[in-house]
């Protein structure tokens, strides 16, 4: 008897479970998926040419929230969960939707789904978005192009626009993010390895994106999004995971997955949290996995305009993913406000649209802007946003140079994250022991 599933995502993971395991499988029926997290990113169809010959129509695409109602509808035998990101109390409450609504709901093992590449692969990770997982990989890279090692970087997914131009999305230059029309969260994710000269993959077909990547590269460096187990089997794994939010690494999903898989994990933010806090993320990382090297590390924050700063009002916009379903309260940018003596802007007064309802969702962020940017309209939001602002200098803590698709009059500080090792291992000498693992051939 064939299943009738629905699969619950955000855009990313959804897409690649599909493909490793339903896509040729005559046993399951994908009815439908299910968009969260992001927003303006559902009422759209996965078109034929990713569906596959099975599904000749495509595969809609709707809101979440309209679950209880499509799992009567389409008579759906099981739920498949395949996104990123939640507590565990946030995840049990998706369970109870689902199982009270008269079907099953499953969690697929990350082995069922994690490729076997001919290639290493050394795979970046976190406990949750915003610990500095992108600040750790940039970090990674950095030594990989000191010792002359031919890699490529490999992004998770974000497949927010067209998926017929996404199924392989290769970067080059900083130009290529103009191209494809990305997203400003994409933007973050690609930009810090195009500027130092490191070429990025991405897309929908991790399939067809591992292939061509071990067509290129000696080593592939799998970049990780929010806190998701890494595509492809890691030969050596890193997990980020955040001073700041103590027992988060044992209580997110799949983040804590991270933490029992990690090589080495990464304690950032140490100078700014309490000791105690420190030493109990130490015991919980010990309590599930004593075989992982733990290294302590602060979040240096840098500006290159800081003259712009001392006594100005200073309204700062951060990295969305991390200020919304992150959780955190702030990010770099606010650290640099305070840092070099900015005066900070509330924003909420002057948010427009999206942004307004971002700030009704997620009613935890500071006096910050979060970067949304999913949709020309969402964009439009945000620059209107700044512009009404009373600030003499935009603070941009986003990764992104946003100011290459939204017009403003107003100067921009930049600000930079450099990892710094506190106690612990080095970067160097962590991917001493990587390289040890390649030379003995020893995924």
């Amino acid at each position: 008897m064939v299943k009738r599933v629905i699969i619950m995502g955000a855009g990313g993971r959804d897409f690649h479970n599909y493909i490793v395991l339903f896509k040729k499988n005559p046993d399951y029926r994908v009815v439908a998926f299910t968009m969260a997290q992001i927003p303006g990113i559902e009422y759209r169809r996965l078109p034929p040419l990713l569906a596959g010959p099975l599904y000749p129509e495509g595969i809609p695409i709707y809101p979440e929230e309209m679950l209880p109602e499509l799992i009567a509808r389409f008579k759906v035998d099981e739920v498949v969960f395949s996104y990123s990101d939640l507590t565990y109390t946030e995840l049990g409450r998706k369970i109870s939707l689902v199982l009270s609504s008269n079907t099953s709901f499953k969690l697929v093992s990350p082995f069922e789904t994690m490729i076997d590449s001919i290639k290493p692969v050394f795979a970046v990770s976190a406990t949750k978005t915003g610990a500095g997982k992108s600040t750790v990989s940039r970090a990674v890279a950095e030594e990989m192009i000191k010792r002359n090692l031919k890699f490529i970087v490999v992004r998770h997914p974000m497949v927010y626009g067209d998926f017929e131009r996404m199924i392989v999305q290769e970067f080059n230059s900083i130009d290529d993010l103009d191209r494809y029309t990305l997203t400003i969260e994409e933007r973050e994710e690609y930009e810090h390895h195009l500027r130092m000269g490191v070429k990025v993959l991405a897309g929908i077909d991790y399939i067809e994106i591992l292939n061509k990547a071990e067509q290129e590269a000696d080593i592939i460096l799998w970049d990780g999004g929010n806190n998701d187990v890494p595509f492809y089997r890691p030969w050596y794994q890193v997990t980020v995971t955040d001073a700041m939010r103590p027992g988060i690494e044992l209580n997110s999903y799949p983040g804590e997955i991270n933490v029992r898989l990690a090589d080495t994990i990464i304690i950032t933010k140490v100078s700014q949290a309490r000791t105690e806090d420190v030493n109990r993320i130490v015991k919980n990382i010990m309590s599930v996995n004593k075989r992982a090297n733990i290294v302590k590390a602060d979040m240096e924050v840098e500006v290159d305009k800081p003259e712009l700063l001392e006594g100005r009002k200073a309204l700062i916009i951060e990295d969305a993913p991390s200020v919304t379903h992150g959780g955190l309260p702030y990010g770099a940018g606010y650290i640099a406000a305070l840092k070099y003596n900015a005066e900070v802007v509330d924003p909420r007064p002057y948010a427009k649209g999206i942004i307004r309802k971002i700030y009704e969702m997620y009613s935890h962020i500071g006096p910050v802007l979060p970067s949304v940017g999913y949709t020309q309209q969402q964009l439009n939001d945000l620059e209107e946003t700044i512009n009404s602002a009373n600030c003499d200098v935009v603070i941009l803590g986003s990764p992104a140079d946003v100011t290459r698709i939204i017009k403003t009059g107003k100067p921009f500080v930049r600000v930079k994250f450099n990892l710094k090792i506190v106690d612990g291992m080095s970067i160097k000498e962590i991917i001493d022991e990587f390289i040890d693992r390649v030379n003995k051939n020893v995924p």
